[in-house]
């Protein structure tokens, strides 16, 4: 039996190798090609390098249900999760962010109306694949350029406040000439409550009344999306 440092020495040699040639295939731009577990097991690598991290990283994919819910997870329970630490949970949370940046430059930089595609690959990477709702407003001025895009409330799995009276509190607040009301459905589908049209509804004549327009209310599910505009709603 060879003598334990040499196995050591092997097994580090072996993992030194491998991160070489995933290095390589992002460098030459074969990244396309790599798993999503050898995505995040480059990643964690960088933050773990003296570790084997690929089991880690396909327990992680494992646990949080797929390449995209693990990057929308909350900080706190991947750092629960045995074999991460802070330096660990913070190399997914900035690739998180950055993609974040990345997608909602066209949202930023351009009204609105004019970028619709755009806002809504914004809205499903931020919040198609959360297991908790949240509600956020997005708040225009009178070219429906972004002003603001304001995290309302989160809540359990299926429930987060939103209340009319803050709403145009809010937009009142800012100068805001139109909103667009968005939240998502963990369940995944993004068909509309009742309650969910009750308090558009409600959102909707209060905003008329100070002339604040509402655009739209969008509902982000991994099913898609549904729009209170094109249905109707509004």
């Amino acid at each position: 039996m060879a003598p334990e440092h040499e196995i050591q020495s092997s097994s580090s040699q072996h993992r030194s190798g491998h991160r070489a040639r995933l290095r390589q295939r992002i460098l030459t731009g074969q990244g396309n090609s790599l798993h999503d577990h050898e995505l995040v097991e480059y990643l964690l690598a960088l933050a773990i390098p003296r570790r084997d991290t690929k089991p880690l990283a396909k327990q992680l994919i494992e646990e949080f249900g797929g390449f995209p819910g693990l990057l929308v997870a909350d900080a706190d329970a991947l750092g629960n999760f045995p074999g991460m630490g802070e330096t660990s949970v913070a190399a997914l949370k900035i690739v998180q962010l950055a993609a974040l940046r990345l997608i909602s430059a066209p949202v930023r930089e351009q009204p609105i109306l004019a970028s619709w595609q755009a806002l809504l690959d914004y809205l499903r990477a931020d919040m198609a694949h959360l297991d908790h709702e949240r509600v956020r407003i997005l708040h225009l001025d009178s070219k429906n350029r972004l002003i603001r895009d304001e995290l309302v409330s989160e809540g359990s799995i299926d429930q987060a406040a939103i209340y009319t009276r803050e709403v145009i509190k809010r937009a009142l607040a800012l100068g805001s000439a139109a909103i667009i009301l968005v939240h998502n459905h963990p369940s995944g589908d993004s068909t509309p409550s009742r309650q969910d049209i009750a308090i558009t509804r409600d959102i909707c004549d209060a905003a008329l009344t100070l002339g604040i327009a509402v655009h739209d209310h969008i509902i982000i599910g991994k099913d898609g999306h549904t729009s209170f505009r094109s249905k109707g709603l509004i």
